[in-house]
This record gives C-alpha cells, structure tokens and sequence, in this order.
C-alpha cells in the first residue's frame, strides 16, 4: 500500500524579514495514515529589493498599514482559499499540490493568490514530508543524487539599490573555487571580509553594512571596490585568479541602469531594443554596445568567475552579442533576465542568451515550478545558482535545496546577519552530513 501523508491542517501568518517589513510564514500539518502521527513544518519567503518585472506578483495590501507593504491578504488566501484546496492532500505529491495552487489562482503570474502566499504553502509541504518520513529536506529532495554542496558566492560589499552608497554595481562577491569544502570555503570568506573591514577602517571608509551583509562604503570607481577585495584576499594570505584560491563575481542589476527605449532608426542600426543604460549614481551613460566593450574589458582585467544581470532584462539581444563575445570566458548569469521561468529561460536558450541561471524560489511561487527551471538549464548546460533575497527570513529552506536540487553555486550573502550565516551554517551541517 503506498504511503499517505495526509494534509490536515494549512496555516499562514505574517511575520517580519530582515529589513523590517511583513513576509508570509506558512505552517503545514500532515498526518500519516497508518499511524496516525501528526507532522507540523513551518516556511518563510523571502523578499527582493531589485526585483526583475517579470517576476510572479508578491502579494501586498496597500494602505497605510506598514506603509503599505502588509502581507494580510496572502496570509487570508493561506487561510482561505488554499488551505480548503489543499485539505486531504497526500502532501508526498508535491506536483499535485503545487498545480491545485495554480489552478486555484488561474493567472501566469498569480496576482490572485500571491506568489508569496503559494511559495510558504509549498516550501512548508515539502519540509512536512520530509520531516514526517524522518529525511532532511535535501535527502528528501535529492535522494541518492545529493552528494554534494554548492560552491559559496560571498557578498562582501554592496552597492546599487542594496546600499545608500555612491557605488553603481550591486554586489561584489567572493567566490572559495579552491577550498576543498564549505566549511573550509566560509572560512576562507569570513577571513577575507575581517580583512577588508581593517582595509575600509584604515582609510577612514565605513563600514557599515548593506542589506545583505557587505560593506558599503564610498568609492571613487567600481573598479576600486574589486581592487580593496584583491587586497584584501592578498592580506588574508590567499591568492586571486583562474586556478587559484578564489575568483570574483559581480551583480550589475543593469535593469535599473535602464535609461530609456531608442528610435526606431537607432534600432535598425544598433540591433537592439534598450538604447541606452545610465548609472544611477555616477550617472555614467552607456549605449548597449559600450556597456558590452567595458564588460570585455573588464573581464580582461580583473579575475571575474561571473556576471549577473551584465544587461537589462529586455535586452534581448544586446544579451546574444555578449554571449557570443564573452560566454567562453565568464559565467553569464541571468536573473531579472529569467526570473526562474521555464518560458524566459527556453527563450533563452533558443537565442543564445547567457549560460547561467540565478534560481530564486520567489521569483516562481512554487517548489515545482523551481525544480523544472533548474532541469531545464541542467539539461543545456546552463549553471545553475541558487539565491536569497536582500529582505530575508532566518528559514533556511535554500540551504537544502541547492544541495538536493543540485545547484553548482549559491548566493546568500556576506558572512554576516544571522539570516546571511543560517544559511551557511546548514549547508556545512549538511555536508558534515554527507561526511
């Protein structure tokens, strides 16, 4: 007889994220049928601040209520709507739950339920399960197949909409390639990042921190926030460049450097459909080809493993010229690009469009849906990330997720913030684990 976990009860109630405003967490209550066993799980989602406008809606009251930012409407559709759909569910069926959610709220980006609401619902099934059949979530996911834990991109210092500073980029990361492991590889990090705290403090820099951990300090370039880091990595006592200890990435968000849409006579001739990229804060003003030459020689410069988001997210085209000009040296990574959606990532892949994907669970609103843009992307050869989100929750769900849906990276902030290092305190619980 196939096992049942039965799902009794669903639950949702709003609670804060790390920069203070409301979130959805979502309680999940299965019983198992021969036994009769009661099985509680709880998940909590994230939020972004640079969020791509393609992603599924995040479901928000209005009003003056947290300046308007309350989640009480996705927390009444969990009470509502979807814990009667979902009641008597066998919640092992993680598909079937997660189309009755869909088919419950009817549109392509559940603007009705909120992608927030079904995202809590689905994540807490899936740990339930877990939990009931005495699995951790990533042996539950993975099975045989989690044999392994993702490589860490550090955020060490911030810039862009993640920072009140007068640095342009997003988030400059550290990458470990040559550590062995993630305990050895946060270790590497944590050291780097005291090391570029003393480097800030002795040139009357600040160090306060961004929303996800990094340092934020004022720069005169975005090529001097990567040179501290080099430094920094030096004093540390490890070495930078292909091969080596560690390797840098960049998040450009260059969604919103979007400075407006050109002539139909400039798009004949440049071939692309954003004409021109302005930075906000040194209100540098780029075309789509500039902006791929310093791309290139930016590449040729520093030892840069990735860049995310290099391009605007309808820059369709502008994203195929860089990839047929660099995709053979760097990792192209597309989030505002993809936003986790097997429909923009098969476009994609038809145009030969980037060679990475960021995965966020939130961008999608269900497990499943996750799980299939992360097959597809394996399945051409795409690398596939795993993310936070700047407003985050001390869940630890994507922890278990890169290591059991196999993700061969994953980007969750500066070893700092308790929601930051929860993260990476799983993932070397899991690989002590793995032993």
């Amino acid at each position: 007889m196939a096992l049942k976990l039965t799902i009794t009860k669903v639950k949702a109630r709003e609670i804060l994220d790390s920069r203070g405003n409301p979130t959805v967490e979502a309680e999940v209550v299965v019983e198992t049928e021969t036994t009769g066993k009661k099985t509680v799980s709880r998940a909590a989602v994230p939020s972004g601040a640079s969020t791509g406008q393609f992603e599924a809606v995040e479901l928000r009251d209005g009003g003056s209520r947290y300046r308007g930012q309350g989640v009480t409407k996705a927390v009444k559709n969990v009470n509502g709507k979807i814990a009667k759909a979902l009641s008597g569910k066998n919640v092992l069926r993680q598909r079937g739950v997660d189309e009755r959610m869909l088919a419950l709220d009817g549109t392509a980006n559940k603007e009705k339920l909120g992608a927030n609401a079904t995202l809590a619902v689905s994540l807490a099934c899936a740990k339930a399960a877990a939990k009931a059949l005495k699995m951790p979530l990533y042996r539950y996911l993975g099975g045989v197949g989690a044999d392994g834990v993702p490589i860490p991109m550090m955020n060490i210092l911030n810039g862009g909409a993640h920072s009140d500073n007068n640095v342009d980029i997003q988030e400059f990361m550290i990458l470990p390639v040559g550590a062995p492991g993630i305990r050895e590889g946060v270790r590497w990090c944590a050291e780097v990042y005291q090391e570029l705290k003393k480097l800030l403090k002795s040139r009357n820099l600040s160090t306060a921190v961004g929303d996800e951990g990094g340092f934020a300090p004022n720069l005169s370039t975005d090529e001097e926030a990567i040179e501290v880091i080099l430094e920094a990595i030096t004093k540390a006592g490890y070495t930078a460049g292909e091969n080596k200890d560690f390797m840098i990435s960049l998040d450009v968000a260059a969604s919103e450097w979007k400075a407006g849409n050109q002539s139909e006579e400039e798009s004949e001739t440049e071939g692309n459909s954003v004409v021109r990229y302005c930075l906000p804060k040194k209100q540098q003003v780029y075309t789509s080809d500039e902006l791929i030459d310093h791309w290139e020689q930016m590449i040729a410069k520093y030892p840069i493993y990735s860049i995310e988001d290099p391009l605007d997210e309808e820059d369709w085209e502008g994203w195929k010229k860089l990839t047929e000009r660099i995709g053979d040296r760097v990792i192209l990574v597309g989030d505002d690009l993809f936003v986790t959606n097997v429909k923009r990532l098969h476009k994609g892949i038809r145009m030969g469009c980037g060679n990475a994907i960021l995965i966020k669970p939130n961008q999608i609103g269900t497990l499943t849906e996750t799980i299939d843009a992360i097959r597809l992307a394996k399945e051409y050869g795409y690398i596939t990330i795993m993310s936070h989100r700047s407003g985050e929750t001390e869940d630890t769900t994507i922890a278990d997720l890169s290591v059991g849906l196999g993700t061969e990276l994953i980007k969750t902030g500066a070893p700092c913030r308790g929601e930051r290092t929860a993260k990476y305190n799983q993932l070397m619980r899991i690989e002590e684990s793995l032993g």
